[in-house]
């Protein structure tokens, strides 16, 4: 055994990451959630007078409401706060090097390997995420395009409505697991 691991272990190679959980996926009746593969994200703070270099930049305009969110072409980003946003880029582009093109003070930090995602989807998604989190999911209240910061049960997430039965949930890595187990707990319950 020990022979085997020290043939995996080379000076000088690159190691490779492996996405928390990649493959796995929860079906019940109404609802299922999958491991989105991973993403570029970044965490974005600026003041007003560099949103516009910011967005021209990043080729979509940041948007500026509460529980809002803008996309174009695969990059959508997430109003977090006044001047805080969440950068998703899912067809493999650098927001990290488009932020540097911006003129204006910013902060810009590549948060990629920090977050784990699931698609929350079917009839039911309303139900499950609700099963452990406090936020109002009604379409009303939280219509397509919708984003926010919340909780599922002690984790903090990111909370995106993409569909009207389609949801985006972001956590930490470290809380991936967690977050899965309280999702398909969820889907159980709306399921039954």
């Amino acid at each position: 055994m020990a022979k085997a691991a020290a043939k995996t272990v080379q000076a000088g190679a690159a190691a490779e990451r492996r996405p928390a959980l990649a493959g796995q996926e929860i079906l019940a009746s109404g609802v299922k959630v999958t491991v989105l593969p991973p993403a570029n994200r970044v965490s974005l703070r600026a003041p007003e007078e560099a949103v516009g270099s910011l967005s021209r930049a990043l080729g979509v305009t940041l948007p500026q409401k509460p529980k809002t969110s803008a996309g174009k072409a695969g990059r959508t980003v997430l109003w977090l706060g006044p001047d805080e946003w969440f950068v998703i880029d899912e067809k493999g582009g650098d927001a990290l090097a488009d932020c540097g093109k911006a003129k204006g003070l910013h902060s810009a930090v590549d948060v990629s390997h920090r977050n784990v995602a699931f698609a929350v989807s079917g009839p039911a998604a309303e139900t499950a995420i609700e099963a452990g989190c406090p936020q109002d999911l009604a379409l009303a209240a939280f219509a397509v395009g919708a984003c926010s910061r919340t909780v599922l049960g002690k984790a903090e997430i990111l909370l995106h409505r993409v569909g009207e039965q389609e949801f985006r949930v972001e956590c930490w890595r470290s809380f991936s697991d967690y977050v899965f187990g309280l999702l398909a707990e969820g889907a159980r319950d709306a399921a039954a």
